[in-house]
């Protein structure tokens, strides 16, 4: 009788459960597929990153090859290559290295904000829509982490490590 009662008791509190088990599955399920990137954004994201010209910078090779680099290595950054100028001599980051600080949000924000030295023109992303710098990051972010940091900053009065290019600002 006791054994009966005890099993009464459990099927009755698993009934009473079981919608409250369900919702919560649900809501998992459902926040798991709100972070799971679609192909077309993944898309959308390696077409800006193509047209906006990242990889002719932050992928070594890159314009010297004519775009000829494969997909694998794309944005890992200008090192070794320095961009020289009045302002010193840059090296273009590590893009995916970069993106592994950030909430998509605050890439965004970031994207739009920031004014790094040259030869980056930061323009073009200040005017970019926060959809598809999104679409950017998510796309940089499924390449994965890969390669190491940009070289630090050179200043103009210092003799950079070759190899680099002798760039001028755009007056």
């Amino acid at each position: 009788m006791h054994k009966n009662a005890l099993s009464v008791l459990a099927a009755g509190v698993t009934l009473a459960l079981a919608p409250g088990i369900a919702n919560s599955a649900k809501a998992g399920k459902s926040a798991h597929a709100s972070k799971v990137v679609s192909s077309k954004q993944l898309e959308r994201g390696r077409y800006m990153v193509l047209t906006g010209h990242c990889n002719n910078c932050h992928t070594y090779g890159y314009s010297s090859k004519q775009g000829n680099v494969p997909e694998k290595d794309w944005l890992l950054g200008s090192s070794p290559l320095g961009f020289r100028g009045p302002w010193g001599t840059t090296y273009a980051s590590n893009l995916r290295l970069t993106v592994r600080n950030f909430t998509a949000e605050q890439w965004v924000k970031y994207a739009k904000s920031v004014k790094p030295r040259p030869p980056m023109p930061w323009w073009p992303l200040r005017d970019t829509t926060e959809q598809d710098l999104a679409a950017m990051y998510q796309y940089i972010r499924h390449l994965g982490p890969a390669g190491e940091p940009a070289r630090d900053y050179v200043p103009p009065d210092k003799e950079p490590k070759p190899p680099y290019e002798t760039r001028q600002l755009v007056q």
